[in-house]
C-alpha cells in the first residue's frame, strides 16, 4: 500500500510547481519592450517593417509567425541583423540588409526576443 504524504510534501510539491509556472511566465516577461522598440527605432527598422502591415519588409508579426516554434529562428535573425545579407525587396531587386548597430549582445537579444514574440 502506498504511504499517503504529509501535509509539508505535498505544500512543497505546490511551492514547486508555482515556482516552475512562474519561471516560465519570467522568461516571457524578461523582455523589454520599449527597449526593443528604441533599438528599431535607432536603427530605422520602422522604415522597412510594421507591426502588423508589410511595408518594403515583412511585418514584424508575419516574421513571428513564420519563426514560431522552429528551434533555428532566434540564430536565423541574429545572422541576417548582423551581417548584412541579401534582403529580398516586393518589387523583386535586393539589397544588403542594414547591418544593426546594438550597444551589446543583450540589446540585440531583445530585439529579436521581441520581434519573435509579436
Amino acid at each position: 500500500m502506498a504511504k499517503l504524504k504529509s501535509w509539508s510534501e505535498v505544500a512543497r510539491g505546490g511551492v514547486l510547481a508555482l515556482g516552475l509556472v512562474l519561471a516560465a511566465h519570467g522568461a516571457q516577461a524578461a523582455i523589454d519592450v520599449d527597449a526593443a522598440k528604441e533599438t528599431a527605432r535607432q536603427n530605422n527598422c520602422f522604415k522597412c517593417h510594421g507591426m502588423e502591415k508589410a511595408k518594403d519588409g515583412p511585418a514584424w508579426k508575419a516574421v513571428a509567425a513564420k519563426y514560431k516554434g522552429k528551434p533555428e529562428a532566434f540564430e536565423r535573425l541574429t545572422k541576417h541583423l548582423t551581417t548584412g545579407e541579401k534582403a529580398k525587396f516586393p518589387d523583386g531587386h535586393e539589397e544588403n540588409h542594414k547591418i544593426v548597430k546594438v550597444a551589446n549582445q543583450a540589446e540585440l537579444k531583445n530585439l529579436i526576443d521581441w520581434i519573435l514574440s509579436l
